[in-house]
């Protein structure tokens, strides 16, 4: 029998509508689930970056394969309310002036860079892109992006910024968080990163490289404390190559000296996908770091899988 409420819309995923919110709690609170409080399992569901730029063919940072990820993730929700004690949903949260959008860089004839650009330390000492804003931190930053996260600077389209559209979570991704919280009677937590203009911060749990004296400027340990407490970490969202695989890494190296905390973390292996690129292969990167994690003890299931725990 299907655990599907009557207002559940399949279709409406990838589209802009105003959620009947009175419907859906009315709904939950009908629903006769028990409160979260009383489980004796936590399961902790966690949502990363499942918002309108990323999910929406019209977004501006568009994932291809992410409106079939959202429907897959929403059904799991429905199928295991019960089971689900906590729902966390992270905000991948922009300003329109931060190192990897255009406006920060030009080149010699003073063009900003077009999306995807990838940024070298070689690039700026040669002048083939200049720093507009803090010049000798954005150079500082690039040189130690390369030496420590081993990685170039990609400027990315502008994207899930503060106060647009694009920043919220899919309409109908947000309507099941929502029944969950009420049926449940426990408050979903909302996780918004990505708002320091000098670094980048894909993983929800620490940004690219540390930035000192800053609230969200090392890693979030109240939030690695409540997962460390959960039972059970269930991980969606996108997107798979860049905040996904980044948050699974920082969790993988933050447990790694408890094998049973790795054991813990179930990834929803088809709730995702990758950022395609024209040159780089982001997914089979993204494959081979998930296959050195489940060496580790990482699960990875489908989310129709019957729950293995």
């Amino acid at each position: 029998m299907s655990k599907f409420p009557s207002f559940y819309d399949p279709s409406r995923i990838g589209t802009l509508y105003y959620p009947d919110v009175a419907t859906i709690a009315a709904e939950a609170t009908s629903a006769g689930l028990k409160p979260a409080v009383e489980d004796k399992e936590d399961v902790h569901l966690v949502i990363i970056d499942m918002q309108v730029d990323f999910c929406h063919e019209k977004g501006s940072l568009y994932v291809p394969g992410a409106i079939g990820d959202i429907q897959r993730t929403i059904e799991f929700i429905y199928n295991n309310a019960e089971r689900i004690t906590n729902i966390t949903c992270s905000l991948d949260s922009h300003l329109p002036h931060q190192i990897f959008h255009p406006a920060w860089w030009a080149d010699e004839a003073g063009n900003h860079p077009a999306p995807f650009t990838l940024i070298t330390y070689d690039d700026i000492k040669q002048g083939k892109w200049r720093p507009l804003v803090a010049p000798v931190q954005s150079t500082n930053y690039v040189k130690t992006l390369e030496q420590e996260a081993k990685k170039q600077l990609t400027i990315w389209p502008y994207h899930v910024m503060i106060g647009s559209i694009g920043n919220a979570l899919d309409p109908e991704l947000f309507t099941a968080v929502l029944y969950h919280s009420i049926a449940r009677k426990t408050q979903p937590t909302w996780l918004t990163k990505g708002s320091i203009p000098l670094t980048e911060h894909y993983s929800i749990i620490q940004p690219e490289v540390p930035v000192p004296n800053h609230p969200m400027g090392g890693k979030n340990k109240p939030f690695l404390d409540t997962l460390s407490k959960a039972d059970v970490v269930v991980i969606a969202g996108e997107a798979e190559s860049h905040c996904v695989l980044e948050t699974v890494e920082d969790l993988v190296e933050d447990f790694s000296s408890q094998p049973e905390a790795l054991q813990k973390i179930y990834f929803l292996r088809d709730c995702t996908s990758p950022v395609l690129h024209p040159d780089v292969d982001f997914h089979a990167i993204a494959q081979a770091r998930f296959a050195e994690f489940a060496k580790q003890g990482v699960n990875f299931i489908d989310s129709t899988d019957k729950l293995p725990f």
